[in-house]
């Protein structure tokens, strides 16, 4: 069989999530957060189903830099494998510090560090465009010569790493902090305390860090988040907000030469009042996540499906055809927003359940395309139009415990 063993990273990630989970729970530690957990999650399911579509892609965008562009033939060996590691992680230091004084790079960033815990689910928080943007400075590497066979290895080691450094679990870790990207010194990144801000920007080595000037050890406890908290479990806000703000600080401002420094300059450039005024347009907040099991059970459920529904998806993800993918792949998305919006108790997530049924139904019409399957669905269609508002009022109660929340 022709399997994707690349879904294996799905159970072993939550393997290590649940492993953290208990044992700060034994610890008395209060490391988790109910709906930050579900928004980490959520944005990280998005990027695995995201690199279902495009990974291939990278490979061969590799390939094709290799066969046209490469300046060196370097053959594999020992110190080249030392090299193209160092190559690697250099090019992420100047990325990822990129990524927080450029607007537009910040604006696809910006989503790793929305969260205001700091556990493992925070490594989740990876945006596909975010691996596009990453796939753009490492395309140096086909060029000065380096086999794409040994880039994507590479990059698949070093990319496991920055799962294990999302942690409160694990103190400093004595000479280790001398030379590589520890838990504590990844507290002192994602922590929005002033003296932390724009700090240890490195991956799996904590030497750029040290050698660029942008390094600091980690002496006072960390608040993380951003240093204006987003307030919002919104899947769609959480993706797409700063590059809201963005674009409308360029469309308010006059002069392109105006215009172009907010795109490509500093976060600080921003008016911050300006996702004040978006947030009034497209936001409606509502933190106070109703406490009972029911509600809390069904997004559970939610997750847990469609992590189960990702893993097998992807997997088997050779066998499906183009049109089982990309149904598979809409009602995660719209289960994703779900999620979002119900942890915001929105009503109209009863709409997103229409869709995702109508989705789910249209495939197994697509399979079986029978009269018998037509009637069925059309029944099921009809009697749920007729008794909508009474469906719709008995789904807000069971999700929610009342009917009364808004539009």
């Amino acid at each position: 069989m022709k399997l994707n063993y690349f879904a294996f990273a799905i159970p072993i990630a939550l393997f290590f999530i649940f492993l953290e989970f208990f044992i700060s729970k034994r610890k008395g530690k209060d490391f988790f957060n109910f709906g930050n957990t579900i928004a980490n999650i959520n944005v990280g399911i998005a990027e695995r189903l995201g690199d279902a579509f495009i990974t291939g892609i990278f490979y061969y965008f590799y390939e094709y830099l290799y066969l046209n562009f490469a300046i060196f033939n370097i053959k594999p060996s020992a110190i080249i494998w030392i090299s193209i590691f160092l190559f690697t992680d250099f090019i992420w230091y100047w990325y990822h510090r990129l990524a927080h004084e450029i607007n537009v790079l910040w604006g696809i960033h910006i989503v790793h560090h929305q969260s205001e815990d700091f556990n493992y689910t925070v490594s989740a928080r990876i945006t596909v465009l975010q691996a596009i943007v990453r796939t753009g400075f490492w395309s140096i590497l086909p060029i000065l010569g380096f086999p794409p066979s040994m880039i994507i290895t590479i990059l698949l080691i070093h990319g496991a790493y920055p799962f294990f450094i999302h942690t409160q679990l694990i103190n400093k870790l004595g000479v280790l902090e001398y030379i590589f990207v520890t838990p504590s010194h990844h507290r002192v990144h994602h922590a929005s305390n002033e003296k932390y801000l724009d700090k240890n920007y490195g991956d799996v080595l904590i030497i750029w860090d040290k050698i660029f000037g942008t390094f600091i050890e980690e002496n006072e406890k960390p608040i993380f988040g951003l240093t204006k908290p987003l307030n919002s479990y919104s899947f769609l806000w959480q993706h797409f907000h700063f590059l809201l703000e963005i674009f409308y600080a360029v469309k308010t401002s006059t002069g392109l030469k105006n215009k172009f420094k907010i795109i490509f300059g500093k976060p600080e450039r921003i008016n911050a009042n300006i996702r004040e005024g978006l947030e009034k347009i497209f936001l409606f907040r509502n933190n106070s996540i109703p406490k009972s099991k029911r509600f809390k059970n069904y997004v559970i459920f939610q997750i847990a499906f469609i992590l189960i529904f990702l893993f097998f998806f992807l997997l088997f993800e050779n066998y499906f055809s183009l049109v089982v993918q990309v149904g598979v792949s809409s009602i995660i998305l719209v289960t994703l927003i779900n999620c979002g919006a119900i942890l915001e108790q929105r009503k109209w997530v009863f709409y997103l359940e229409y869709i995702r049924a109508s989705i789910f139904f249209s495939i197994i019409y697509i399979y079986e395309p029978y009269p018998t399957t037509l009637f069925t669905l059309s029944v099921m269609l009809l009697l749920s139009t007729n008794y909508f508002s009474l469906l719709q009022k008995n789904y807000l109660i069971l999700v929610y415990g009342h009917p009364d929340q808004q539009p």
